[in-house]
């Protein structure tokens, strides 16, 4: 999730694949600061204090709803969702901790792992030594790079990547939860029962229940 703030203008870009879709909202600064002034946080700020955010279990609720949206047409509440996501990244970034920043060449570098992980896997799973490969750093130095761009580690950001495709999934597509589990690399549908729960503070059924 990217984020930008008045009087910092900035261009984003990046290879487009199969299915890949852009969702971007766009508020006043008036609406930011009456949001704003409304949101938790340890300072009452309009502006973000990062430029980006890692996709965690705080907002793949609203990632997994605007994903069905774009690619399966499914009804969305695109205004509540706005606001949702306004408020969400408020709280994130305003609360998330100051790091020192990689060089450029070493966070695209990370940024094209990421990238890769939403991909999938393909013939081969993504162990931390494939990754600091992909990257071409040692997988010392990757964890600790991942870990300071993306605010997640790799195991946490792919187990969230999964899980948000799987909940798209379950909105659009309408399958059996067990060929959704099994899909998205769970043996047991009660260990993906488990994690969906733990990501999305609800159960698939409840999930597909709520937002179909």
């Amino acid at each position: 999730m990217l984020l930008g703030n008045p009087d910092e203008p900035f261009v984003c870009g990046h290879e487009h694949g199969a299915g890949d879709r852009c969702l971007s909202f766009s508020y006043s600064r008036q609406f930011v600061e009456e949001i704003a002034s409304g949101v938790r946080g340890r300072r009452a700020r309009h502006t973000f204090r990062v430029p980006h955010l890692a996709p965690t279990s705080a907002s793949a609720p609203l990632v997994a709803r605007a994903s069905a949206g774009l690619l399966a047409g499914t009804e969305v509440a695109w205004e509540e969702l706005a606001l949702e996501t306004l408020t969400r990244a408020l709280e994130l970034a305003n609360l998330r901790e100051d790091r020192p920043g990689a060089s450029p060449g070493v966070e695209a570098r990370v940024t094209r792992v990421a990238r890769l992980i939403e991909r999938g896997p393909g013939d081969e799973p993504f162990t931390l030594q494939r990754l600091a490969r992909e990257a071409g750093l040692s997988p010392y130095h990757f964890l600790r790079t991942f870990h300071r761009v993306t605010g997640v580690t790799p195991h946490q950001y792919l187990t969230c990547s999964r899980l948000r495709r799987a909940a798209a999934r379950l909105i659009e597509d309408g399958e059996p939860v067990i060929d959704v589990a099994l899909d998205s690399g769970y043996a047991d549908v009660s260990n993906f029962n488990h994690a969906f729960r733990r990501e999305f503070g609800m159960s698939p059924r409840q999930f597909r229940r709520r937002y179909s």
